[in-house]
């Protein structure tokens, strides 16, 4: 019964794992959030906190 409930969760994680991998679920606009000069996530509209507004 153990054995079941692992390999159940196993190929649950796998299948999550492969929908994180697919970039058109979000990939490209997390991607554009990140600012250019330190590569932080930038989140909001403000200004990244490195100190250089450089908008991505």
């Amino acid at each position: 019964m153990i054995f079941k409930i692992v390999t159940l969760f196993l190929v649950v994680m796998g299948v999550l794992a492969m929908f994180g991998k697919m970039h058109w679920l979000g990939g490209k606009r997390l991607a554009n959030t990140k600012c250019r000069s330190c590569g932080r996530y930038r989140i909001g509209r403000g200004p990244c906190p490195c100190g250089k507004d450089d908008r991505a």
